[in-house]
């Protein structure tokens, strides 16, 4: 059984930013790229979603007419106690736990879908085997940035890189120890 990898699958400006300081991801929109720039592809590979709370508060926020990932098994990171719904089951407590034991079931790989703090907390844990980030050709000065003040080094191996137009996709691994 080939086990589950971690991915964090994530655009960000050129200077880090997964979204304007008002969380807004317009900019995105307004670079030119090909098809959906790799998201139906990547999205096939995953079964699984672990969202951070603000990403999930964001996209209820917007107001869809129905749940982005259907037919996906959803978690949402959470401090305090929430009800789970159809689409999302809400868990707190240990992370490495709850990944080791994810990784074991069968399944395909478990997308990490949300911002910096959430990434960071699995990256300082070594959670975190893949990272697929696409970079837009974009300045944005400040904002909400993909990579916060740590202080754990992380060492990653490139896997591949990929063009969509004006968007640059690198795969990288992240190394283990």
């Amino acid at each position: 059984m080939r086990k589950r990898k971690v991915v964090l699958f994530i655009a960000s400006s050129l200077d880090g930013f997964i979204a304007t300081k008002n969380e807004s991801m317009d900019w995105l929109e307004k670079v030119e790229g090909e098809g959906d720039n790799g998201y139906s592809q990547f999205y096939d590979t995953v079964d699984t979603l672990i969202l951070g709370k603000n990403t999930y508060n964001w996209i209820v926020r917007q107001g869809l007419d129905q749940f982005p990932y259907p037919n996906k098994k959803c978690y949402v990171l959470s401090n305090s106690q929430h009800h789970d719904t159809e689409n999302v089951t809400f868990i707190s407590g240990n992370l490495s736990k709850l990944i080791n034991e994810l990784k074991e079931q069968s399944g395909e790989n478990i997308w990490l879908v949300g911002g910096g703090d959430m990434f960071r907390s699995f990256l300082k844990e070594g959670l975190v085997d893949e990272i697929i980030l696409t970079v837009a050709p974009t300045i944005l000065g400040t904002g909400i940035p993909l990579f916060k003040e740590s202080d754990n080094q992380v060492e990653l191996l490139l896997k591949g890189v990929r063009t969509f137009n004006q968007f640059v996709e690198l795969h990288y691994i992240v190394k283990q120890y």
